[in-house]
């Protein structure tokens, strides 16, 4: 396993292997259902819990397709085979603050999630849908990267540097999202953590995704939105996750349907669509109005 943004932010695959974006996949039968689920704020190991028992559901083919969407609670997570040497501080101060080091089953380094941040979690039968892991990657990349134009942010992928990256030709190029996976009886979960309104002072606690120097921005704060609006908030969140479980599920060619989450698990999906209904961009194409979708 290699560290995820200095490499492979994948853990658990076989010899799959594919090009570009979307290239290397096989033809799909029609369009496959793809469940979304909004969560809201949601402790990092109920989440963790949640795509465990999600997993094997899918692999035992009891459920669809799956795309778990929330936040977290602050909370650092080390990869499989990360060097815990990138945490910054003692773990005195990471309990005085009250958060929790954990080491996951993704591939790469240290990762930080915390309130602002949109964080997905696919749950996805590959062969089903005829994607192979690295086209899958891109998938991921590309469909941040649709999430942020929303909002009049260009970003893009970095070659050998997965993620999303914003002024990448510039001075000092910027991450707005992280990615990591993992890959289990066909099954992907992990995912990725993109920053919409996420306090950019909780990455001085760790070298992001393993790297040292590098600059961590926010849609917010790429935006240029008023510091008041700045600030982490759920509702932020949930308008991105709109914006990218829709784009997700284009590029896969999949029907969208937000499903209600259980009373436990948290609110109703924002923007729920009806079931069966394909998912596509929005159709004025405007990005989304910072007040009036309740974001930041």
């Amino acid at each position: 396993m290699r560290a995820v943004d200095a490499g492979d932010p994948i853990e658990g695959h076989g010899p799959m292997e594919g090009h570009g974006p979307m290239e290397g996949h096989g033809p799909m039968e029609g369009h496959r259902p793809m469940e979304g689920r909004w969560l809201g704020r949601v402790p990092y190991r109920e989440g963790w819990a949640l795509q465990h028992r999600l997993v094997g559901e899918r692999a035992a083919g009891k459920i669809p397709d799956q795309l778990i969407l929330l936040e977290h609670d602050a909370v650092l997570t080390l990869g499989r085979n990360a060097d815990p040497a990138h945490v910054r501080v003692l773990p005195a101060l990471l309990e005085e603050r009250g958060i929790e080091l954990i080491r996951v089953e993704r591939g790469g380094e240290v990762t930080y999630h915390g309130p602002g941040q949109l964080v997905a979690y696919p749950i996805v039968r590959l062969a089903e849908r005829g994607i192979l892991i690295r086209p899958y990657v891109r998938a991921l990349e590309a469909a941040m990267a649709e999430t942020a134009a929303a909002y009049g942010v260009a970003a893009a992928r970095r070659e050998g540097l997965p993620g999303l990256w914003v002024d990448l030709d510039g001075p000092l190029p910027r991450k707005l999202g992280a990615l990591g996976v993992r890959v289990e009886r066909g099954v992907t979960y992990h995912g990725i953590a993109l920053n919409v309104t996420t306090d950019l002072r909780d990455f001085g606690l760790i070298d992001p995704c393993g790297l040292s120097n590098i600059g961590v921005t926010s849609i917010a704060r790429e935006a240029g939105w008023p510091a008041a609006r700045q600030a982490p908030s759920t509702d932020s969140v949930a308008n991105a996750a709109v914006v990218f479980a829709t784009a997700l599920a284009r590029l896969f060619e999949a029907e969208l349907a937000w499903v209600e989450p259980t009373p436990a698990a948290g609110p109703r999906a924002p923007g729920r669509r009806r079931t069966g209904a394909k998912a596509g961009p929005r159709r004025s194409g405007r990005a989304p109005d910072p007040a009036a979708a309740g974001v930041g």
